[in-house]
């Protein structure tokens, strides 16, 4: 009996030694590399992100069509690249699309007042009773000085582009006349921006221009000075083949409604 409890044990003690080769080693050792790894490459992302926000110039580009492009305000970009008027750039050139950044110090937390405060109330509680002030957004006014028509006749089309979004639709007949909806420069006349086909931006001042997209022939170039009532282009199609005429107007590079401008008819 006892020689066979003898070799139950050992054929058990037998058994026992190939489950423990099996046996993985611990990996907590490897956390701290990895861990550092891991911040390495975020970094590395952080500085990535800063650096695509650049624009390289491509021929036929303008500082404004870059500028209407990213929507951003031309004076902007060229303040941020240190480009002078007559704002001019050069295929190859590299455009910062954000301003630097500027190092902030470090400033110690407010002091509060405690005499605007009641004794035993928070200041939680104080700011939970003081409702927030809401404020309507107002439509733009009318441009000063500037007088606008209408660029073309013909129905006015409910969006169904991204564009869209940011001006109107005015839909007419393929080779409809296109006329310049006020004075002013014209700052970019081509192709290059995507969405638009063959484009026209029109600066009438420091402030607002103007954008007309979809054309089919382009009469003006860029640098001519155009007058309101002027044409400028013939109708063209957009992406699905119908004729249209997209128009934008924009305010220190921001899209604004241009029926709050257009006068009504």
């Amino acid at each position: 009996m006892k020689k066979f409890r003898g070799a139950c044990l050992l054929l058990v003690l037998l058994g026992a030694i190939p489950a423990c080769s099996n046996v993985k080693a611990p990996v907590t050792a490897r956390q701290g590399p990895d861990r550092q790894e891991v911040s390495v490459i975020s970094s590395d992302s952080a500085r990535q992100g800063s650096d695509s926000a650049r624009h390289t110039v491509s021929k036929g580009e303008t500082l404004y069509s870059i500028a209407w492009r990213y929507g951003h305000d031309y004076k902007s970009l060229a303040a941020w690249n240190r480009i002078k008027p007559p704002f001019t750039i050069y295929p190859g050139q590299v455009i910062k699309l954000l301003p630097a950044r500027k190092s902030r110090a470090l400033q110690p937390p407010p002091v509060a007042d405690k005499q605007s405060r009641k004794p035993g109330r928070s200041a939680a509680a104080t700011r939970e009773t003081t409702p927030p002030k809401k404020t309507a957004a107002k439509p733009a006014a009318p441009a000063a000085g500037i007088r606008w028509q209408w660029p073309a006749r013909g129905k006015l089309l409910k969006p169904s582009t991204l564009t869209a979004k940011k001006g109107i639709n005015i839909g007419g007949r393929r080779g409809q006349k296109i006329v310049a909806a006020a004075t002013g420069k014209v700052v970019y006349s081509g192709s290059g921006l995507r969405g638009y086909g063959n484009l026209i931006i029109i600066k009438h001042n420091d402030t607002y221009l103007s954008a007309y997209a979809h054309n089919r022939d382009l009469v003006v170039r860029e640098g001519e000075t155009v007058k309101g009532g002027q044409q400028i282009s013939t109708m063209g199609v957009d992406g699905k083949g119908a004729p249209v005429l997209h128009f934008e107007i924009r305010k220190n590079g921001q899209p604004v409604d241009p029926l709050g401008q257009l006068p009504r008819t």
